[in-house]
């Protein structure tokens, strides 16, 4: 992603510590996350954490799934699919739009 093309949902602004006081996880739980691959935080030079509002949605969402017993393994299984969802359907209209491109000027057709 563009860093242009970010809403203020997307940036990476946000220290581990809020984050923990704003999910009320504990740091521990968090990296874990991060090390099972289920968040991505980005990291400065020095190798602070920073979140999304956008990652602590996600947080709060892992969260409620532990809570009602789902292992961290199916719960990345769940992402996956759903991003691949999500790039199915943007190439889909992508490819759709060029559909209708090439209909209204007449491309494509050996012209």
């Amino acid at each position: 992603m563009n860093p242009q093309d970010r809403t203020y949902k997307d940036k990476k602004v946000i220290s581990i510590g809020t984050v923990s006081e704003l999910t009320g996880l504990t740091l521990r739980q968090i990296r874990y996350y991060e090390e099972r691959k289920l968040i991505s935080p980005y990291r400065n030079e020095r190798g602070t954490r920073k979140y999304s509002f956008t990652d602590i949605e996600t947080l709060m969402d892992i969260a409620d799934k532990r809570e009602d017993g789902v292992q961290t393994t199916e719960i990345l299984r769940e992402m996956r699919l759903k991003e691949k969802k999500r790039e199915s359907e943007k190439d889909l209209k992508k490819r759709m739009l060029q559909g209708q491109l090439n209909a209204q000027f007449k491309l494509g057709r050996g012209n």
